[in-house]
């Protein structure tokens, strides 16, 4: 990032008052908010160039062998700029490792990789280092129908009040048959 000279000297008395507080005039407030404007437009810029450098990149990608040329140059552009290289990057690599370009960017980037796997490892063991001693662990919880579940008696199961179990003529009654009607002759007309 470049500062313009009016920029610097804006900041520079900014660092000035930070060090040495003192009473603002609105004028340096002013300034000191425009350049904090500049910057984080600045810091946004700078990621949407980075986003679209790396959307570039997987396209390129995509299209290998046929775009190798351009790949490799993107990618040398990329990791200049501190793009970690990630799976796809070293599997496309891999395959076109019979191109020279290739092959010495590939050995880059397996040195990154390892480079950058190593330093997250590392702050995750410092992290959990980190961690208070004295707090308690929580412990762990066998499921059940595991092996400390056979070493264990059984609960029973609690014993139902005493409540007689129906009858199924009592849950369902008989049906009743139809009663089949009179023969004719006894059929009373009304």
């Amino acid at each position: 990032m470049a500062f313009s000279a009016d920029e610097l000297r804006v900041l520079r008395r900014a660092l000035a008052i930070a060090l040495h507080p003192a009473p603002l005039q609105d004028e340096d407030v002013q300034d000191c908010l425009r350049l904090a404007e500049s910057v984080d437009e600045a810091a946004r810029e700078a990621g949407r160039l980075r986003a679209f450098l790396l959307d570039d990149l997987a396209r390129y990608r995509e299209a290998l062998p046929g775009s190798l040329g351009g790949y490799l140059d993107l990618l040398r552009d990329a990791l200049a700029a501190g793009y970690d290289p990630g799976a796809d990057d070293l599997a496309a690599l891999r395959a076109l490792r019979r191109n020279a370009g290739a092959a010495e960017l590939l050995t880059r980037c397996q040195a990154l990789a390892e480079r950058s796997v190593r330093a997250r490892l590392a702050r995750v063991s410092q992290a959990t280092a980190a961690a208070p001693a004295s707090a308690p662990r929580a412990r762990l919880l066998a499921l059940p129908g595991g092996r400390a579940a056979a070493d264990e008696p059984k609960p029973t199961p609690p014993v139902p009040a005493e409540r007689p179990v129906p009858k199924p003529s009592e849950v369902f009654p008989p049906r009743r048959r139809p009663v089949p009607p009179p023969p004719p002759e006894e059929r009373v007309a009304g």
